[in-house]
């Protein structure tokens, strides 16, 4: 056991984790994201994980997390199955590259990119509301601009640790004319085979705490059909409302790391 494992074990510790999967399956089931962006910071800022090791235990955390939240929104028809490995491949693959990119491209310059993205999608919401019995066409030219936003997301993922909610959620909604729901769910499903690649790369190279992510994931997984039934009672432009608050929470927090970044530089 690492010195980091032994620092977070005992009752302290263990109520954490229940408390952060529950929070974080909550979200992830209402806006159709991976819980991330909460299991993270509150590890580092609770129990003090190192932020490598805290990034590795979420996405293991993710994996019941995110299945969980498929098969509530599969009950409800709110899954494009298809379009969704075609997402999830273009993902792995952008990963890879992102990786690769890391040590060349200022991280930076890449968060503020992002907090202007997220700027963006944020107006967006208050401007396109999702019709929700809009379902998701299919064709060659979608497919191909299904690769282009997969392998972007993955390549932002490995960059700067982004989710892929984040990202995929609204392009859906926005671009494509998805309906919220289908977004989400379809969200859910490309999270699962990515949170698997990364998660195997993480035990192999022990930078994942199991004990943490077995606990966070299954208290995750008792609220995640909540929050996806929520999703469902919630009038899509309230729901554009709540997701674009959450939004402003992520651009706070790539913001502030940017400003860290820039000082250190």
């Amino acid at each position: 056991m690492s010195t980091a494992e032994t620092l977070n074990r005992g009752p302290r510790a263990y109520t954490a984790f229940i408390g952060i999967g529950l929070l974080a399956g909550i979200l992830s089931g209402l806006f159709g994201v991976g819980g991330g962006t909460v299991i993270v910071p509150l590890l580092v800022l609770l129990l003090h994980f190192d932020q490598r090791l805290s990034a590795g235990t979420s996405l293991a955390a993710i994996v019941p997390t995110a299945t969980v939240g498929v098969i509530s929104y599969a009950v409800h028809d709110s899954v494009a199955w298809i379009p969704a490995l075609i997402l999830a491949a273009g993902s792995v693959v952008g990963a890879q590259i992102g990786t690769r990119l890391l040590p060349r491209i200022s991280q930076t310059a890449l968060r503020w990119g992002f907090v202007g993205f997220l700027g963006l999608v944020i107006v967006s919401l208050f401007l396109v509301i999702p019709s929700r019995d809009a379902p998701f066409e299919l064709n060659l030219l979608s497919g191909l601009a299904l690769v282009v936003v997969g392998v972007a997301t993955g390549v932002l993922a490995g960059l700067i640790g982004v989710g892929g909610g984040v990202i995929v959620v609204p392009v859906l909604m926005l671009a494509f004319g998805t309906s919220d729901l289908v977004a989400k769910g379809t969200s859910l499903l490309m999270m699962i085979p990515t949170a698997l690649s990364g998660t195997i790369g993480n035990i192999r190279t022990r930078n994942v705490d199991l004990v943490a992510a077995t606990m966070i994931g299954l208290a995750a997984c008792t609220t995640t059909a909540l929050g996806a039934w929520l999703a469902t009672l919630i009038d899509p432009a309230a729901g554009n409302m709540l997701f674009a608050a959450y939004l402003v929470v992520i651009a706070v927090q790539m913001a502030m790391k940017a400003f860290r970044g820039r000082r250190r530089d």
